[in-house]
């Protein structure tokens, strides 16, 4: 349960510090979970962003503030952590879809965004496939850029699959080719420390080379037991799908838990038609006291 202890404990950090200027890297620090982690179980199970829960529920509770006292729309600007009347009206006014001061009138409709409670919810009697496997360590050779945590949950951003199309037009792939054990490729996501705001993303293949050409990065992938589920669809799309749905099923309610480690999808000629990829988890058995 402590996945679901931790996503809890994080809501009620956000709530008990709501008109504190914070964010969601300071609630990843008070549930002692990497920025990046922290960003990406969220939005995987929650739908949105720490940041946008903190945001609508500030929004929300101005609402409710504004319809019911006849403090100034500057104050509660700066109370729901606004720095000028002309930001906080344009936000509100995207939330509400009325401005501040329509709000204060009787009888007008406002959005109500009320607090989260995480709970288990049993529902569909679905089976999630997956395979759990012991493999010893390897080395990648790897083109290696660095992203934005908040990429992982933001509608529409491209960045990613732009770095691999980048890679099969600058022949990054013929390079990795010449250097490699075997032609299958793995895009590697390193794990990253608790306050880090980026986190590096490899794209790369087992390494059987003796010298690391240049403009390339030797990538370690530590022994260790891995949680591997098949990404069943023709694009995309379905590796984020996975990913949610390993979140939201597989970690809550299995006898595994994720390992702060190397996480990577991985693409073979070996594998089914209807598999676009494998995203292989690192993870250990749960302990309980």
């Amino acid at each position: 349960m402590n996945f679901i202890q931790n996503l809890q404990r994080s809501i009620d950090y956000m709530e008990e510090h709501i008109l504190e200027p914070i964010t969601y890297e300071d609630v990843a620090k008070h549930v002692y979970m990497s920025s990046y982690h922290f960003h990406r179980t969220f939005s995987l199970v929650t739908g949105i962003t720490a940041n946008e829960y903190i945001r609508n529920r500030r929004l929300s509770m101005a609402g409710q503030e504004l319809s019911v006292s006849d403090a100034k729309v500057i104050d509660i600007a700066l109370k729901y952590g606004y720095d000028s009347p002309e930001s906080f009206t344009k936000a509100f006014t995207r939330f509400h879809v009325i401005t501040p001061n329509v709000a204060r009138r009787a009888g007008m409709k406002l959005k109500s965004f009320n607090r989260l409670l995480i709970k288990i919810k049993l529902e569909g009697g679905t089976i999630m496939d997956y395979r759990i496997e012991k493999r010893e360590g390897f080395k990648l050779l790897t083109k290696v850029t660095k992203f934005r945590n908040e990429i992982i949950s933001e509608e529409g951003n491209t960045e990613i699959q732009d770095f691999w199309k980048e890679c099969g037009d600058n022949g990054t792939f013929e390079d990795l080719k010449q250097n490699a054990s075997n032609y299958d490729i793995y895009g590697a996501c390193a794990p990253i420390s608790k306050e880090s705001t980026h986190f590096d993303y490899g794209i790369g293949m087992e390494f059987s080379g003796d010298n690391v050409p240049e403009g390339y990065t030797l990538w370690e992938v530590k022994p260790t037991l891995w949680a591997v589920f098949k990404c069943i669809g023709d694009t995309g799309d379905c590796i984020g799908a996975t990913w949610g749905k390993i979140f939201s099923e597989f970690l809550p309610g299995s006898e595994y838990s994720m390992m702060d480690d190397t996480d990577f999808e991985l693409y073979s000629e070996d594998l089914d038609a209807d598999c676009f990829c494998e995203i292989w988890v690192p993870v250990e058995k749960k302990t309980y006291a």
